[in-house]
């Protein structure tokens, strides 16, 4: 599943503490082994930010089918809970896979309401190889270091070189981490959530994911029903497409959120001079890019990078402002600069992300089985890139490396569920990363869940984001297990919010939970 960072706001860096303890017993669940995991010592790790935020990490197996041999560290995050009543563990997980879930403990701590957030441990962690988890992947440093060359293939060379890249990943990976690799998989991960559980004391875990945090929460409900207490999945990732099918739904997906971006900067011809219809806004945007492609701004800035820069705004269109003052500066006045600084403040986080896109890459390309015929690749991508270019070529370069990879793949997990209580469903209709159908089959395949949908909306992560409608569902299950009851494909509908308004001035808008959300968010590309 393509997802890449959407970063403005960088979450600090979480020194975890540490423990030496060996798991001594091992109980049978699902017919693995799972070592007990011994109880975490907390430490305080609190930022300007989130000053209550305490850390420790807790060991468990490399392999869980053999619980006395080799032991990873998992890296955690707590906000303790401070009220009477206490509702027990809410993990929560950012997505990616990749994505280090540390600071995210501390955003939903501070975000929900202070009588609910009250009531639980809100526990973040890195999932297995992310982080600050021992080990931590880092197959090949500096992978994304610009300028790139063109995602678009336009010459049989420039498509060798492309599969060449992603074969060398793919070995590089196979040669560093050999004796890893097979454990680094979304099972695996969930298996080291039941860990955290009982390293807890925790009879049940709430649950409380973001994009691949919820087909994280799905596969943990389906192998632990009877661990489940209350689950919130937020932008539902499809379980029918993992992953090659869900990567090709994102390409038309966010190639509709980009126009949907450039309709909104033709709305204000007034303010950027772009002009009035979005098709002439559209024809600039890909000039720009061939532009650059030719001649990269500030030695930085080529077609792939220009990608970077704009990819997040389909995820979020509060970033959509920014975006268009270095679009319009770059075509209007020559200036380069704005791209530059967009790059280095959005782009760039994909360039120093190499542990979380080792780990994407590890996870999806062991998940599930990819096709391995490179002739299939370019077929399927030269057919989505005719109807929907923006990303069709560059979602396929991020996940080549699966077609090339050394560790044999796993069967899918099937996530429906009749044995949980009831859960709760958020999803967007126009959500361009994970697109609305998943949310839909989610809801279907979990018996007695409910789907929550804001109408229109086209972000990605909708709760604790400005949405009140969104968090008042959200807070009255977390508070008393309440879910709305609908008769139709949703349960509950929710007004999206408006779309942004232009800068009044060049400073960046101020923070808001959307950006802090998205900023925490493992999105990857």
């Amino acid at each position: 599943m393509r997802e890449r960072a959407a970063a403005l706001c960088a979450a600090a860096v979480v020194v975890a503490g540490t423990l030496t303890a060996v798991p001594a017993e091992a109980s049978a669940a699902h017919g693995v082994s799972i070592a007990k995991a011994a109880r975490p010592t907390w430490k305080k790790c609190g930022t300007a930010r989130y000053r209550t935020l305490q850390c420790a990490s807790v060991t468990v197996p490399l392999d869980h089918a053999n619980p006395r041999g080799r032991q990873i560290s998992l890296a955690l995050s707590r906000v303790p809970h401070t009220a009477k009543t206490y509702q027990g563990p809410l993990l929560v997980n950012p997505g990616g896979p990749g994505g280090s879930g540390l600071m995210l403990a501390g955003f939903v701590a501070a975000t929900l309401p202070k009588k609910v957030a009250a009531q639980y441990d809100v526990i973040g962690f890195d999932p297995r190889g992310v982080g600050k988890s021992k080990p931590a992947l880092t197959c090949t440093p500096g992978r994304a270091k610009p300028v790139r060359p063109d995602s678009v293939p336009s010459t049989p060379a420039l498509e060798q070189a492309g599969v060449s890249r992603a074969a060398s990943f793919a070995k590089a990976c196979a040669t560093k981490y050999a004796r890893v690799l097979p454990y680094i998989d979304t099972v695996s991960a969930v298996r080291d959530m039941d860990a955290i559980r009982q390293a807890l004391g925790a009879r049940k875990i709430n649950y409380f994911g973001y994009s691949y945090g919820t087909y994280l929460g799905a596969v943990y409900a389906k192998l632990f029903p009877q661990r489940v207490r209350r689950l919130v999945l937020d932008s539902i990732v499809d379980p029918g497409g993992v992953w090659y099918d869900d990567n090709i739904e994102q390409d038309y997906a966010f190639n509709d959120r980009h126009r949907a971006f450039l309709a909104w900067v033709a709305k204000y011809h007034s303010t950027y001079h772009l002009g009035t219809d979005p098709a002439v806004v559209e024809s600039k945007w890909y000039a720009m890019r061939r532009a650059l492609a030719k001649h990269p701004a500030g030695k930085k800035v080529g077609a792939a990078e220009l990608e970077d820069i704009f990819m997040p705004g389909g995820y979020f269109n509060g970033y959509w402002p920014n975006l268009a003052v270095a679009f319009a500066a770059y075509v209007n006045r020559h200036d380069p600069g704005p791209l530059v600084t967009a790059y280095d403040k959005v782009g760039k986080v994909d360039a120093a992300g190499d542990n979380s896109y080792s780990v994407y890459t590890a996870v999806q390309c062991r998940d599930t089985a990819w096709p391995r015929d490179w002739a299939r690749w370019r077929r399927d991508t030269w057919a989505v890139h005719a109807k929907a270019p923006f990303m069709a070529w560059s979602n396929t370069w991020y996940n080549a490396p699966c077609a090339f990879w050394r560790t044999a793949p796993l069967r899918p997990v099937d996530v429906a569920n009749d044995a949980l209580p009831p859960t709760l469903l958020f999803q967007a209709t126009e959500d361009a990363a994970t697109p609305y159908h998943g949310g839909v089959r989610v809801h279907r395949l979990l018996r007695g869940s409910r789907l929550v949908v804001e109408r229109g909306g086209g972000n990605h992560g909708v709760t604790l984001s400005g949405n009140a409608c969104l968090d008042r569902h959200l807070t009255a299950y977390l508070a008393d297990g309440k879910v709305p009851r609908g008769r139709g494909e949703a349960d509950a509908v929710c007004a999206r919010r408006p779309d942004p308004k232009p800068l009044r001035t060049k400073a960046a808008p101020a923070s808001s939970p959307g950006s802090t959300l998205h900023g925490l968010l493992g999105h990857h590309g």
